[in-house]
């Protein structure tokens, strides 16, 4: 999850994001990652060091993995142990919005056998890197033929008759709207998730995730301007199962994971039964990071096609800002578009997930870097990414 800062009106489709340059693009592994030094892919191990070494001082909080894959090689790995029972003793007994379900539910987020990994295991909570992920599999499914025009509108998959606030606003509503955060709903998610008064945790709090989103009542016409919110996200489980008679993480399971070599990964449920698409995927570091490789592939894995490359473009094409200044932050379908400090004009592609779940491709790079971490209270620090995208990037010294 992302606390985000809602700006202006969408883009023309002229802010087109780049394609991945095909020089000395390295290929996708048939199985695990094959293990390289830095050097050996052109990067400058210093920089890599330096950044680990900050880690451990515990500058960027709570750290549990950095881990950077160029031309198709592990380059550097690191993980970092840290005693959450204890670090989280005084949290978990002061009722609040982290802790509010019953001690051993996986939404309680100071619960160690669930967070920040699964049953205290390799697979890492992903947090609302879930959304990106999503997205990647409705990619999949609309690559296949099998899922309809983003131009739908959303109220078509519901009964009507039984949701409230339903207004001429609400009926414009399409899909794309829910993929690109700018659905219009009246939602507050701009406040700590420790706060009550956050509206996601009002979400999280209720029986039913998807009829408590499709009821909020509109604020303003859908399209018109970026508001992070995780029901949006959410609705796409149902979207997804009414409009392709699939549940999505079964449907990403065969198109997506299979064809990537993932094998582990656990996704929460929410009470009513879908899948948790704004925040309930579990992946190891590696397994997240085939993902973002499969972008910088163009869509295939070791010649199997899982993505069109228009969908790709489509992705990380910036669509709306979602953030301020004169070089903002922009977002995608459910990506993260970071300026490139090296390149005006392009971005970094990435995800971002509550308490530090941090993937990036660098397309001019070929390059992969993931952090999971688990800095979940205000004031507990995190890492500096756009920083630390700039200083990679100045890491290479190799095509």
């Amino acid at each position: 999850m992302r606390r985000a800062l809602a700006v202006i009106a969408l883009l023309p489709a002229a802010l087109a994001a780049q394609a991945p340059s095909t020089s000395s693009r390295g290929s996708a592994p048939p199985g695990a990652w094959p293990v390289a030094t830095p050097a050996a892919v052109g990067l400058n191990g210093a920089v890599l060091d330096s950044i680990d070494a900050e880690i451990r001082s515990g500058r960027y909080g709570l750290v549990d993995r950095f881990l950077v894959i160029r031309h198709g090689r592990i380059a550097f790995d690191r993980t970092y142990a840290h005693p959450y029972d204890s670090i989280y003793a005084d949290s978990a007994r002061v009722r609040n919005p982290l802790n509010s379900h019953d001690p051993t539910s996986p939404y309680n987020y100071f619960n160690p056998w669930w967070h920040p990994t699964y049953r205290r295991g390799d697979l890492h909570t992903l947090q609302s890197v879930s959304k990106t992920v999503a997205s990647v599999i409705i990619g999949t499914a609309v690559t296949r033929g099998e899922f309809p025009s983003l131009d739908t509108p959303i109220l078509r998959f519901f009964d009507t008759t039984a949701v409230r606030n339903i207004d001429d606003r609400k009926r414009r509503i399409t899909i794309k709207h829910l993929l690109t955060m700018t659905g219009g709903f009246d939602w507050n998610e701009n406040l700590p998730y420790i706060d009550p008064n956050n509206t996601a945790v009002g979400l999280e709090a209720s029986a039913d995730w998807i009829q408590y989103t499709i009821d909020r009542p509109m604020m303003r016409e859908p399209g018109t301007r970026f508001n992070y919110s995780s029901g949006e996200s959410a609705l796409l489980a149902h979207v997804f199962r009414q409009a392709t008679g699939m549940d999505i993480e079964e449907y990403g399971a065969r198109h997506l994971f299979a064809p990537l070599g993932i094998t582990h990964w656990f996704w929460k449920r929410t009470p009513s039964g879908t899948a948790d698409t704004e925040g309930g995927l579990y992946l190891e570091a590696g397994d997240l990071a085939r993902i973002w490789y499969l972008f910088l592939q163009g869509g295939t894995w070791n010649g199997t096609r899982v993505l069109s490359e228009e969908w790709i473009r489509l992705s990380v094409t910036p669509v709306v800002p979602a953030g301020g200044g004169d070089n903002p932050v922009m977002y995608g379908l459910k990506w993260w578009l970071h300026p490139d400090a090296l390149a005006p004009g392009k971005y970094l592609w990435t995800g971002s997930g509550f308490g530090g779940q941090l993937p990036v491709a660098f397309p001019d790079q070929d390059m992969v870097l993931v952090f999971n971490g688990w800095s979940i209270l205000p004031g507990r620090g995190g890492v500096p990414l756009r920083r630390i995208e700039e200083r990679m990037q100045r890491a290479v010294i190799g095509r």
